[in-house]
């Protein structure tokens, strides 16, 4: 994609409106970074954008409708980065983004809502902790494209995800598993997802709550059925955790060898992704692990 023809564009607007790069920049990221997008080095981000096409006294869809420039999907932008930010739980960074698209007009249709909605909900839950709150915003979000007459959209999927993992997070496994098992009919009732990850993430949520209710054997079942999915999809997401969280099972069942064998493959899966948060406590748990063996 030719990112240059924005750049371009910008930079002729900017000079229209009689601002400097670092005038521009100002409250949105620094003057470099405006340089570098107006020579068309980089894209700037969905906010950033935003809060750009504001301050030229342009509406953001202007930078969609350039001419020849292919279009340029800002809504799928935004989702394409907040699933970053959820994924790696750099959760406040997540809430500035949606705090910033709040009052873009694009977000007051349903389907762009309910992506603010959902993301509000994940932030009043992992850092306030604010359930009364995180609940209704899920509810919302959910409701606002779910319809009983027609079959789960795959981000629909997502939300009922995200209550499955608030339940976890509150100890209340069988209603996880409630929303779970909705996913899993939702997926079997489609027959074919474009995220991949959607099936890796479910299975290994419902191993994990398998494993809280003691139920080891079934967990490491539903591990080894999303370890051949990524396989069969040749998908590397949740690899790691998979191999991990089936050695951890090893683990509580006391069977310590086969316990070092999955967490190495876990270790050497991260190694391979260049995934260097989890190494250090991995490393510490085969240590301990093989302690116990010796003991």
């Amino acid at each position: 994609m030719d990112y240059s023809v924005i750049g371009k564009k910008i930079r002729e607007l900017r000079k229209v409106v009689g601002l400097t790069q670092g005038e521009l920049a100002e409250g949105i990221c620094t003057q470099a970074l405006i340089s570098r997008i107006e020579k068309g080095d980089i894209y700037p981000s969905a906010t950033s954008l935003y809060q750009i096409s504001k301050k030229l006294g342009v509406d953001v869809n202007y930078f969609f409708e350039i001419g020849t420039t292919p279009r340029l999907d800002y809504v799928k932008e935004v989702e394409r980065q907040l699933r970053k930010l959820r994924i790696k739980h750099r959760y406040s960074e997540m809430m500035e983004m949606v705090i910033a698209e709040e009052n873009n007009p694009l977000f007051k249709e349903k389907a762009n809502l309910q992506l603010l909605y959902w993301h509000k909900g994940i932030y009043k839950f992992e850092v306030e902790h604010n359930y009364e709150d995180a609940f209704p915003l899920l509810e919302k979000a959910f409701s606002l494209t779910a319809n009983s007459k027609k079959a789960l959209s795959e981000r629909e999927m997502e939300i009922l995800l995200a209550f499955g993992a608030f339940y976890f997070g509150m100890e209340k496994y069988q209603e996880a598993l409630g929303y779970y098992e909705e996913v899993r009919g939702a997926i079997n009732t489609t027959g074919q997802l474009n995220d991949k990850s959607i099936k890796t993430r479910l299975l290994y949520n419902i191993a994990r709550v398998l494993t809280r209710l003691g139920s080891y054997k079934e967990s490491i079942k539903y591990c080894k059925e999303a370890i051949k999915w990524c396989i069969e999809e040749e998908h590397l997401y949740g690899l790691g955790q998979l191999h991990y969280h089936i050695g951890y099972n090893f683990e509580l069942e006391e069977n310590y060898e086969k316990a070092l064998l999955y967490i190495k493959k876990s270790i050497l899966i991260f190694e391979m992704l260049e995934n260097d948060e989890h190494l250090t406590y991995l490393t510490n748990k085969v240590e301990e692990i093989t302690k116990k063996t010796l003991s």
